[in-house]
């Protein structure tokens, strides 16, 4: 059975960090991304973790329910950890039978990229879990409203990439729904060898992709009766507002990297 998908869902609330305006959030995770490069040791790697379960908290998310959530993208972490443990030949060999050896370093960096691939899942969660898509769309149109100047479809874009997150959970939670009503008709997803269990999985993908496309045929026709035709002369009904809550979060996130950056050897 398929676990909840957390990642593009929206949880309303009245924490720190859902009253912040999109355009922060959205640089501060942009911004995260890139300073989790940043940590190179154990030290600098659980300032990250701790970092984030810091944002966890103010956000008022339960952790378990994230945890839960990452379900689905654990057998990618767990595939990546193997890959480091058992192809790293550097420092001192740990165990060794037969033709497996595991050496420090390979766990060394199998445990760090897991920790980086779960910080970064948490905090572009909490980042959807925590902001509307509408004002996703509307943050990143702001931001990307420099690129104007090149001619690129700004809104469209920001509209576009807005409504693929709403439609990851969406999606999902349809696939859910077929696989329960294939295993009710007798079809055996779980077990068995490999060739078989992908053989059961083909049957799922033309309902899944007839539904994604009548979804999308839906929301365009939505769009369309409502007056739909672009981005220009297009008002907003929540005007985005800078505060100072937002520049603190930023700030944060500077001492942040001032404090990767001491930290990293």
């Amino acid at each position: 059975m398929m676990e909840k998908m957390i990642f593009g869902r929206f949880m309303p609330g009245d924490s720190f960090v859902h009253k912040l305006d999109p355009r922060s959030k959205l640089l501060f995770v942009f911004a995260f991304i890139i300073i989790v490069f940043l940590a190179n040791n154990p030290v600098t790697y659980a300032a990250l973790f701790v970092f984030t379960l810091l944002v966890i908290f103010v956000s008022r998310i339960k952790l378990y329910f994230l945890i839960n959530g990452l379900k689905p993208v654990i057998i990618l972490m767990a595939f990546t950890f193997l890959l480091h443990i058992f192809f790293t030949k550097e420092g001192e060999l740990l165990y060794h039978w037969k033709f497996i050896s595991i050496y420090e370093e390979g766990l060394k960096q199998g445990i760090f990229i897991s920790i980086r691939f779960l910080v970064l899942v948490f905090m572009t969660s909490i980042l959807t879990l925590t902001t509307s898509p509408i004002s996703i769309t509307d943050g990143l149109e702001v931001l990307l409203n420099p690129f104007k100047k090149l001619k690129l479809p700004v809104h469209e874009l920001a509209l576009m990439m807005s409504i693929s997150l709403r439609f990851i959970p969406t999606l999902m939670d349809e696939t859910d729904k077929i696989m329960k009503a294939q295993m009710a008709r007798g079809s055996d997803l779980s077990t068995g060898p490999i060739k078989e269990r992908v053989k059961a999985v083909v049957p799922l993908l033309v309902p899944l992709f007839v539904s994604a496309f009548k979804r999308a045929e839906d929301l365009a026709t939505a769009m369309e009766v409502r007056g739909y035709r672009g981005g220009e002369g297009r008002t907003r009904y929540r005007q985005l507002k800078w505060g100072s809550k937002d520049t603190l979060a930023i700030l944060l996130l500077v001492a942040m990297t001032a404090l990767l950056i001491i930290l990293r050897s």
